[in-house]
């Protein structure tokens, strides 16, 4: 971890963050605005947020801008969001590569267009030495999917030769599946109180923080807040309370 130095005393940043951005609908019904009218306005949010967590230490950040479920939405909406997505990416990637942010995009994107998958390979390729803040962009992804591509790609290895099935530990699914790295903090904005199929796996012991605050609205302030609430977790992982006290004790010695 490391210790947010920017306006926030001693709170310290999660290593990896993730979270699921919740309310654009919401947000535009609110206002009597076609529900694109939120998704843009969410993409502000999300252009927030990436700098906010660059400058306060969060070494990874994982955002989920649309589950494998989310095909079921009414076609317009899913046309608009594909669009937005194209323009989004072909704006930001200089930004990105600038501000050292490598971006992947995670899921299945084998559904998405070929000007979108393009427009993907080109950011992952601009920004592939980056190394400020690692940035995942969960698109056309499902937590139960990640799980078992990994579980296919360890049984295609295991019969390869390349690994013996009595040997296979959880670090090697691990390495597999979309994201690698366990979850530290998982957000969810907008008042729904569940993680929605994401990263599953990975959130095994991540704290979770449920903000009522709708996406479009989300600023600095909001993930101060979640940051704050993160400190004061004590993360046991299956110790005590006490075993966790006298670990830190002599890790700090």
């Amino acid at each position: 971890m490391q210790n947010i130095s920017e306006n926030s005393g001693s709170i310290v940043a999660p290593r990896h963050l993730a979270i699921i951005m919740d309310g654009n609908g919401r947000w535009a019904k609110n206002r009597e605005k076609p529900r694109v009218s939120g998704h843009r306005e969410g993409a502000k949010a999300v252009r927030r947020v990436i700098t906010a967590c660059a400058q306060l230490g969060v070494q990874e950040l994982t955002l989920f801008a649309f589950s494998s479920e989310n095909w079921k939405r009414p076609s317009l909406e899913v046309n608009a969001l594909m669009t937005l997505f194209v323009e989004s990416i072909k704006r930001e990637s200089s930004s990105l590569k600038e501000n050292g942010i490598r971006t992947k995009i995670v899921g299945d994107i084998s559904r998405f267009s070929p000007t979108l998958q393009e427009q993907i390979h080109k950011v992952e390729q601009l920004t592939a030495d980056c190394s400020l803040m690692n940035l995942n962009i969960a698109a056309n992804y499902g937590g139960r999917w990640d799980i078992l591509q990994a579980c296919k790609q360890l049984t295609e290895k295991c019969m390869e030769g390349q690994l013996a099935v009595d040997d296979l530990t959880e670090a090697d699914l691990s390495q597999v599946l979309s994201v690698s790295k366990d979850v530290d903090l998982m957000i969810r904005t907008g008042g729904e109180k569940r993680i929605s199929n994401f990263l599953m796996w990975q959130a095994a012991y991540a704290e979770l923080y449920f903000s009522n605050t709708l996406w479009p609205d989300y600023d600095k302030e909001d993930l101060l807040e979640a940051f704050a609430f993160f400190n004061g977790r004590e993360r046991r992982f299956g110790m005590t309370s006490a075993q966790v006290q006298n670990k830190e004790v002599k890790d700090a010695n």
